[in-house]
């Protein structure tokens, strides 16, 4: 696992060793950061279900302006925080140990990019969606990393299935604000 670009291109990252770890390949990784390329410079991100904080990492690397970790593991987000440092990263992030659902309960930030990534077919990520959505800036990309086949939702309030886009057994969809009648989208 690596940064592929900006500030910290080239460095590696450490994970979490075991059967319950799923890092991104960087092939996904790399496609899910091509659709919002020109979307992370001076953004706001949520990295939901951090783990190693890869996205985080590489949201930052590439001009991100601030990044939230969240993750329920202490172990993940101790690995978080030393790519974090590693990389240079650390003042522009922060770390919360917490349950998706109890942290969103009582966030108080919005977002411009948000990544989800929870545990594969847990239903966590249906659940997850509307919460995350409720602190989405106008114009706010979600982009979830699910396995092939898992259903989601076309519509998440306002936010409608922009693109998916599937890399072996690995589906990315990418959610978008939904255009009001009589205005551009934002």
């Amino acid at each position: 696992m690596r940064v592929i670009t900006g500030s910290a291109r080239g460095r590696r990252l450490i994970t979490l060793e075991g059967e319950d770890v799923r890092p991104t390949t960087d092939r996904v990784k790399e496609a899910m950061f091509s659709a919002v390329q020109f979307e992370v410079e001076g953004r706001q991100v949520l990295d939901l279900f951090a783990g190693s904080g890869q996205m985080a990492v590489e949201a930052l690397s590439r001009g991100a302006a601030h990044a939230v970790l969240v993750d329920a593991a202490k172990a993940s987000l101790a690995v978080a925080e030393k790519n974090l440092v590693s990389t240079g990263l650390r003042d522009r992030a922060a770390l919360v140990n917490a349950d998706f659902a109890s942290y969103l309960a009582s966030c108080r930030e919005r977002f411009d990019l948000a990544f989800l990534d929870p545990p594969y077919r847990t239903g966590l990520l249906q659940r997850a969606l509307p919460l995350v959505e409720q602190h989405m800036n106008p114009g706010g990309t979600i982009l979830c990393e699910h396995p092939l086949g898992e259903e989601l939702p076309e519509t998440v309030r306002d936010f409608v299935q922009y693109r998916s886009h599937k890399y072996g057994k690995i589906q990315v969809t990418l959610y978008r604000r939904q255009a009001k009648e009589g205005r551009e989208q934002e």
